[in-house]
């Protein structure tokens, strides 16, 4: 066994994940999962620049993390930065303090380096013979990306919950203008994903990340988050439908009494609701498979 640990820094929050990897079969042995919504993206889309605030949040969690990989003795470590630090004039600066902190240089992925670790993170268990449509809503992007046994072809797109509440939501709840900007984003974004990935002709859809296991857990009517549950769990069109409704006609403080969101995916989680409706509906799924395995298994395994 080899001891791991990836580091999935996104646009909304940073994951940690160390587990043992068997060396033959590439089975993930979790030791530790722990996620921080830390908001890295805050402002990017409107200042290109990472916040010093943000910094200092993202900051905090890495050494918070560091001392559990210390503790665990992880042999290895990857992290990974995506959508939020991409798009940043002042990486260098997040760079510097990752190196200070964990000892590791972050690897500010491309788009489509994101859409394979997502895809062999999600589809692991679930390989046959079919084919699958992985779509990763984070917090600055969207992945797609299909394929079998091996990625096919992939897209990274600039939705996602965190762009698309900054950009547009302005109102509580938003207006129906406000969601009409938001679903003009979506489709627009779509189009562009499906010139190199063929959305409809997948026999599987499979979603991952907050904002689709939010969606998840509230459709399963979860009296608490429960990842046990959601994961493989097989949400109808319908049910998106409805909770993306229920959430957009909803408060913040009606949304924060909903025990299965997390308090930092309060403010972002309508966008990411009528992300995922609109390509679940622009697919034509008759469900989604939501899936708690994603970028970060994918990130582990390729550590070792």
């Amino acid at each position: 066994m080899t001891r791991v640990a990836g580091i999935d820094c996104g646009t909304n929050s940073i994951r940690l994940l160390v587990a043992d990897v068997h060396p033959e079969t590439g089975e993930l042995i979790e030791l530790d999962r722990r996620m921080t919504i830390v908001r890295l993206g805050q402002g990017v889309d409107r200042t290109g620049r990472l916040a010093p605030e943000a910094l200092e949040r993202t900051f905090a969690a890495c050494r918070e993390y560091a001392g559990v990989i210390r503790e665990l003795g992880a042999e290895r470590v990857r992290f990974v930065a995506t959508s939020a630090s991409r798009d940043a004039e002042n990486r260098e600066e997040f760079v510097r303090g990752v190196v200070d902190i964990l000892g590791v240089e972050p690897e500010v992925i491309t788009g489509d380096q994101e859409a394979e670790f997502s895809f062999t993170g999600a589809t692991g268990e679930l390989r046959g013979a079919e084919t699958y449509l992985v779509v990763d809503i984070g917090g600055g992007s969207t992945e797609f990306v299909t394929g079998d046994r091996h990625v096919e072809a992939a897209r990274s797109v600039d939705i996602g919950c965190v762009r698309l509440t900054e950009r547009h939501i302005r109102h509580d709840p938003p207006t129906a203008e406000e969601a009409e900007a938001v679903r003009a984003d979506v489709r627009a974004a779509l189009d562009l994903a499906a010139e190199t990935v063929p959305l409809t002709s997948a026999g599987t859809l499979v979603g991952l990340a907050g904002s689709v296991t939010t969606v998840a857990a509230i459709a399963l009517g979860l009296p608490e988050y429960d990842s046990a549950k959601i994961h493989h769990a097989r949400i109808s069109a319908v049910q998106v439908a409805e909770v993306a409704a229920r959430l957009l006609a909803s408060t913040h403080d009606e949304r924060a009494a909903i025990p299965v969101i997390h308090p930092g995916r309060v403010d972002v989680i309508i966008a990411g609701a009528l992300v995922l409706r609109e390509i679940v509906e622009r697919v034509g799924a008759s469900e989604i498979v939501v899936s708690e395995h994603d970028i970060l298994d994918g990130i582990a395994l390729s550590v070792a």
